[in-house]
């Protein structure tokens, strides 16, 4: 098989994988050692992990990854050390009396601009090691609250003491803090059983494939100039514009907020720019210009 052509892949992950373990995976699929991926799912977790390929992993400290939507079900009646299936259970508690108005009212209660603490066994570095390998290591973690946005936390079912529901919220946010969080305000403990991210950025599941569906046909990847478009705000340059973007030279600024890409008369994504004073800057030149 030939190196495929430089671009994202949008994997479905599977459960049970680091998102480590995937990119292993399309390194030996793709055959190319040159993958990454943005924004890391749990190991329980499955759904829309971003990667890229090539020269398309230039494009991935770059998106704008910031909105985030998963499906989720939350037990109700036990709190478990990692706030999740896998952890040790704490405590438990009868949920069979907590009513749906309580649940209604503990779910608006946590949507909008919310404080929350992060599980203790999250990648935030505390005094320079992670905080999941400090709380393996029985050592005590204790975490800030942050500042994080739920814009929606919905029920979509309630199953005896599972509730099947929908999250759509800002990078950083920890669904598993929701579901412990819910599970204390109603006085019964909560821990989460089941995570599927279906949408990061403007990535969705619609745009994912299997592991195993790129095992048989490795074709999914999207190509540098469509994944540019899709990704980011387009601007379309003249020839002259296109020479001075692809010898790293800046170009007039458009107003443009934030990072947008911009592109040859023949539809390459040459670049990626953000306008700051009154210069439209390149912050990485996908296509320089031949020496």
């Amino acid at each position: 098989m030939d190196i495929p052509a430089p671009g994202l892949v949008v994997v479905d992950k599977p459960s049970g994988l680091t998102s480590h373990d995937v990119v292993a995976r399309l390194r030996r699929i793709l055959r190319t050692r040159k993958i990454g991926h943005a924004g890391t799912l749990d190991p329980m977790a499955t759904g829309v992990l971003v990667c890229g390929v090539g020269r398309g992993t230039k494009l991935l400290g770059h998106l704008a990854l910031d909105t985030k939507a998963y499906t989720a079900t939350i037990r109700l009646g036990a709190s478990t050390r990692t706030d999740d299936a896998e952890g040790e259970v704490l405590a438990t508690a009868d949920a069979s009396g907590v009513t749906d108005a309580a649940i209604a009212a503990g779910m608006t209660a946590l949507t909008g601009p919310i404080e929350q603490v992060p599980s203790t066994v999250s990648a935030i570095k505390v005094d320079g090691k992670r905080a999941y390998a400090l709380a393996r290591a029985g050592e005590e973690v204790v975490l800030a609250a942050r500042p994080v946005t739920v814009t929606e936390f919905t029920l979509l079912e309630r199953r005896g003491a599972d509730l099947d529901v929908t999250v759509s919220c800002t990078s950083g946010t920890y669904v598993r803090a929701l579901a412990r969080d819910l599970g204390a305000a109603l006085g019964v403990g909560g821990h989460l059983t089941a995570l599927r991210r279906t949408r990061v950025g403007p990535f969705a599941l619609e745009h994912a494939s299997t592991l195993e569906t790129l095992e048989a046909d490795a074709s999914a990847v999207v190509p540098l100039d469509d994944a540019v478009a899709l990704a980011f705000p387009r601007r379309d340059l003249d020839a002259a514009l296109a020479a001075d973007i692809s010898h790293g030279r800046p170009l007039p600024a458009t107003g443009t907020s934030g990072t947008y890409g911009v592109f040859a008369p023949d539809g390459r994504a040459l670049a990626l720019v953000a306008d700051r004073d009154d210069r439209a800057r390149p912050l990485v030149v996908l296509a320089p210009a031949a020496t």
